[in-house]
């Protein structure tokens, strides 16, 4: 955690004139947004418009080619001093990631663990926590995913949606501020999508997580987002809350886009 708490007003997530390249090809360019503490926003458009490197960037598996990320107000990869853009110090960034959780669209669960093995990993070796004490908060999450039952099987002995509902229940383990969810559905059988999408929905709703989320679950993003922004070629297109953004989208390629996909 910051040595400083963030003063009251600061956005949870600031991109400022975020650029990323891979080679020749600009993926973001000039990207400003923030997300507010407690806010959930959602990012949609076609694939290769940049919304799953937005994630990636924010989680620190991706380096940023140009501008700055802060997370609480805490410089994530590089920040300015002197006028100069400098990275930011191992330590410091590591400190930071500790406060994100991401959920990726395939699962990411260590085969050769058991699925409570899966949860207490990281609370015991990264944040410290009492065996006794990890043990005790993933089968509180396990329940609240519905996988108590599992806890003692191997993921390949699970289905693609309970494999993702104990991948959530790990991310949450880590009692994130923010969570990335990358489409977390795309990878399931449309007949396990909604239990995922359920388990999702909950947490919104009993938690003040802030949410980042990219997903092609059109009727899912209206019913958990505070905000949609729609991407096109790396840049935001449109943005607004989602009883303004389904019903009347003010650009004409948002109007093209949810027509092919609603």
């Amino acid at each position: 955690m910051p040595e400083n708490p963030a003063p009251a007003g600061t956005a949870q997530i600031e991109f400022r004139d975020v650029v990323k390249k891979f080679g020749d090809n600009t993926v973001l360019n000039d990207l400003n947004f923030q997300v507010a503490p407690g806010e959930r926003v959602t990012l949609i458009g076609p694939s290769g418009s940049g919304k799953t490197t937005i994630l990636r960037l924010v989680m620190t598996l991706e380096e940023l080619t140009g501008g700055y990320i802060d997370i609480s107000g805490q410089p994530l990869q590089y920040e300015e001093k002197a006028g100069r853009r400098v990275r930011v110090p191992d330590k410091q960034r590591r400190r930071t990631t500790t406060r994100i959780g991401m959920v990726f669209q395939h699962f990411n669960l260590f085969p050769n663990m058991t699925v409570l093995e899966n949860i207490i990993e990281a609370p015991i070796h990264v944040m410290g926590l009492e065996r006794r004490e990890a043990v005790e908060k993933a089968e509180s999450l396990l329940d609240k995913v519905g996988m108590a039952a599992k806890r003692d099987a191997k993921p390949a002995m699970l289905s693609g949606g309970q494999q993702q509902r104990v991948a959530i229940a790990r991310a949450l383990a880590m009692d994130p501020e923010i969570l990335l969810l990358d489409e977390v559905t795309s990878a399931l059988d449309p007949e396990l999508v909604g239990e995922v999408l359920g388990v999702l929905k909950d947490i919104a709703a009993e938690t003040d997580i802030s949410m980042l989320i990219v997903t092609h679950e059109m009727q899912f993003a209206k019913e958990v987002s505070d905000r949609v922004m729609m991407f096109d070629k790396g840049s935001i297109v449109e943005e607004g809350p989602p009883e303004k953004f389904f019903s009347d989208p003010e650009h004409q390629r948002t109007r093209d886009f949810l027509r092919a996909v609603l």
